[in-house]
């Protein structure tokens, strides 16, 4: 009953996404630690569709998905998964050689005067910005959606998921890793480490080298909006420098301060230093006066050293898989990511698509850390 081809430890988008396109054709097993699926990133997710932002390698994966989040199959979902929201960032007075880093990595953003930048986002402060770069091609993503998504194709497609299946031991017996938990133990050839901050500690519960995973908290504040302004229809808008940021969802406003702290991996909270820093560099940046914060929330992003994603399988443990380092871009990534994953699980050629995107497949494949 346990004997299956593949075994995904970690359900959120990642683990959830590549169980999905395996189950097309192959046994599948989705083991989550908690009681549902995504609990600690997924579910923690700014949402935003941003395919000029991330390096290399998640610009590919990210672009590729486009299609599939606009028109998703009707067995996917009913409606698309992406809104367009347009992107604005702000070159500050003093962030003149980030903006320039900014663009030469993208040309096709609309440059604005402050006039233009207003009309846009009306609370912006005057004085506070040289200029500003407005990208078009942005969106929202539903990730509730998304990720119900991939579940439902998942267990359409005849996948078992465990939840409350913590891995506690992952051995290796001949050909077949057995990975126990709570639920029993499931046996199959090919373990996928789908577990975002915790990926080295999986690998290494089943003998494998980490590959220096660094997870990061992110702090998220929600503020409201102001009263009679229409603005859930403003765009997402950072800095430059990456120091603040804010974009309407779900009738608010989120705030962040873009904090990147190395953590262990946990259940992350929100950290009161970051979010007043966000609020302070928030309304600097603005006229808006934040005078309460109706909620907050913290989420974990994860980093490998070079910071692209690890993808593939470990050169120095047969059928032991990585799919882990996504950085934030988790969601964005989803469709491409868990595309090229399945093929490489099944040694199958890459999806032309994403590798006519620019994707160079050295750029994700864990073996650049067993050099």
């Amino acid at each position: 009953m346990n004997n299956f081809d593949f075994i995904v430890v970690g359900a959120g988008i990642a683990g959830a996404s590549v169980a999905a396109q395996l189950a097309a054709k192959a046994q599948v097993a989705l083991l989550e630690m908690e009681e549902r699926p995504g609990y600690h990133t997924t579910g923690r997710s700014a949402a935003a569709y941003e395919p000029n932002y991330g390096p290399r390698p998640l610009l590919a994966l990210s672009r590729a998905g486009i299609g599939f989040f606009k028109a998703p199959p009707p067995d996917f979902s009913e409606t698309p998964v992406f809104t367009q929201r347009g992107s604005l960032v702000i070159e500050a007075k003093g962030q003149e050689n980030a903006a320039q880093s900014f663009l030469s990595a993208d040309s096709k953003l609309q440059v604005m005067s402050e006039a233009e930048m207003l009309a846009l986002y009306p609370i912006l402060r005057r004085g506070y910005a040289n200029r500003g770069f407005y990208d078009d091609g942005t969106g929202d993503l539903d990730v509730g959606l998304l990720h119900q998504g991939f579940l439902k194709w998942f267990k359409k497609r005849g996948g078992r998921l465990a939840c409350n299946a913590g891995a506690q031991a992952i051995t290796k017996a001949g050909k077949l890793w057995q990975v126990s938990t709570p639920q029993g133990t499931f046996t199959a050839p090919v373990v996928i480490n789908a577990s975002g901050a915790w990926g080295d500690k999986v690998a290494a519960m089943a003998g494998v080298a980490p590959i220096g995973l660094t997870p990061k908290r992110r702090s998220m504040a929600v503020v409201a909006g102001p009263q009679g302004s229409d603005f859930m229809a403003w765009p997402f808008v950072v800095d430059c420098e990456e120091s603040w940021y804010s974009k309407p969802q779900s009738g608010k406003l989120l705030v962040s301060s873009a904090d990147a702290t190395p953590v262990e991996p946990h259940d992350a909270y929100a950290d009161d230093e970051a979010i007043a820093v966000g609020i302070d560099r928030f309304m600097t940046a603005t006229t808006l006066e934040v005078t309460r914060v109706e909620h907050t929330w913290g989420g974990l992003r994860s980093f490998a050293p070079d910071k692209f994603p690890v993808c593939g399988f470990d050169p120095t443990a047969e059928g032991f898989f990585w799919l882990v380092g996504q950085g934030g871009n988790g969601i964005q990534s989803s469709d491409g990511l868990s595309r090229l994953a399945a093929a490489l699980a099944q040694h199958e050629a890459p999806p032309a698509d994403i590798m006519a995107q620019g994707l160079i497949l050295a750029d994700v494949l864990p073996e650049r850390f067993r050099t």
